[in-house]
């Protein structure tokens, strides 16, 4: 049997130590990634899934248990996209792309190459010397998308990429996204707080429940990917999106109570 990505073994995380002892952001969560699934995290607001997401990134610590990596990833092995595009406004999509390449160092021939062929992957060939202000919303996110891919990462961690997006966008950046990780091979570990987007995308989803964050429950989505023709207005992805819904509003209610 293949061993896990990553284990977390009963990972918690608190911010501040204020007279209360501060935030409880994640208690006790155990999850285990696989290497190439592709893992939905749901929940609503505040109940910890991007907190989740930078311990994964490394960008945080837990404050409690384990995070257990089948190797350790180095810095070029994790691509992060964030809610917002963040590019730099005064320079190209191909110099936007290439960023973390220019970071690490490599060339110059090397790094716009491969800017290049990530910039095609998500659609935007043609578009390497366009400024972001010249973008619209969606192929801002692509660019987000491509500068994130560009140094072959094996995990792509998102967190809720298309939220401000419209949806006829979304969906397409979602069918985009499932071709992408088809082709790619990468472990994708998406935050979205749209149950349909969960389900349409992953082929797992992980129900978060606030105060504090946990997990409250695990789907699977025994669906092809990517997704057939008329899967969105298929009855068996309407009764997934059920079970889902389901699932987060126990979730919010162990929450309350």
């Amino acid at each position: 049997m293949t061993p896990p990505l990553v284990k977390l073994d009963s990972v918690g995380k608190r911010f501040g130590h204020g007279p209360g002892g501060g935030t409880q952001a994640l208690a006790a969560v155990n999850l285990t990634i696989a290497r190439g699934e592709f893992l939905a995290i749901l929940g609503p607001s505040g109940c910890g899934k991007s907190t989740l997401l930078r311990l994964l990134a490394g960008l945080a610590q837990p404050s409690s248990g384990t995070l257990h990596w089948s190797a350790p990833p180095g810095p070029r092995d994790i691509g992060f996209v964030f809610q917002e595009a963040t590019l730099l406004p005064w320079a190209d999509t191909l110099t936007n792309t290439a960023l973390p390449l220019r970071l690490a160092g490599t060339p110059q021939p090397e790094r716009e190459a491969r800017a290049a062929a990530a910039l095609a992957a998500v659609g935007l060939a043609g578009f390497e010397r366009s400024l972001p202000r010249e973008l619209s919303g969606g192929m801002r996110m692509r660019v987000s998308i491509a500068r994130a891919l560009v140094t072959n990462p094996a995990v792509l961690l998102m967190d809720e990429p298309f939220a401000a997006l419209d949806e006829l966008t979304r969906h397409k950046l979602n069918d985009d996204l499932l071709a992408l990780y088809a082709r790619a091979g990468v472990t994708v570990v998406f935050v979205t707080h749209s149950v349909s987007e969960s389900v349409y995308l992953a082929s797992r989803v992980i129900v978060m429940a606030p105060r504090p964050g946990r997990i409250a429950r695990e789907l699977l989505i025994a669906s092809p990917s990517p997704r057939p023709e008329g899967f969105r207005t298929s009855v068996g992805y309407a009764e997934l999106c059920r079970d889902a819904s389901l699932a987060l509003a126990e979730g919010l209610a162990e929450g309350v109570a």
